[in-house]
């Protein structure tokens, strides 16, 4: 019997949980991937500003119940597109929870066209927004559920 392929869906996103790996914050490990053509353009994780110690080093900074030490996994990942020269306007993105309100903006802003998300996370302001500027939020969280054709994540 022939191995069941993923489809691209799952590909991208599975690839978001496996970024999301990479995050420094305990509190919450989030993985984004921005892709255009089913090509990746840029990751990101949440993890503190470049060159500054991360939570799991020093602890939280909170602030209203916020871990603020951290840039969320969105953010960074256009910030690195931008720092690599790469267009993003277009795109659509791959993350494993709903932006928060900051970075919705951040991506409207930048001209993502579609987001993909695995779980929601709080901020119900996106929907209404998002509904307003054309972008399409699309949950893959009940789709991508313990599908046993899927390999499992690698152990962190």
């Amino acid at each position: 019997m022939a191995r069941r392929r993923a489809d691209w869906h799952t590909y991208f996103m599975r690839i978001a949980q496996v970024v999301a790996t990479r995050s420094t914050c305990d509190r919450k490990h989030v993985g984004a991937v921005i892709v255009r053509d089913k090509t990746i353009l840029s990751t990101g994780y949440n993890g503190s500003i470049r060159g500054l110690p991360h939570c799991d080093e020093v602890g939280h900074l909170m602030e209203n119940g916020h871990c603020v030490r951290t840039v969320h996994a969105e953010a960074n990942a256009i910030v690195q597109a931008a720092r690599n020269g790469v267009r993003i306007e277009g795109a659509e993105i791959y993350v494993t929870a709903s932006p928060c309100w900051n970075c919705f903006k951040l991506l409207a802003n930048a001209g993502i066209r579609r987001i993909y998300y695995g779980e929601f996370y709080r901020d119900e302001r996106i929907l209404d927004f998002a509904r307003q500027l054309g972008i399409e939020l699309v949950d893959l969280g009940s789709a991508l559920a313990d599908d046993p054709d899927d390999p499992p994540l690698p152990e962190e």
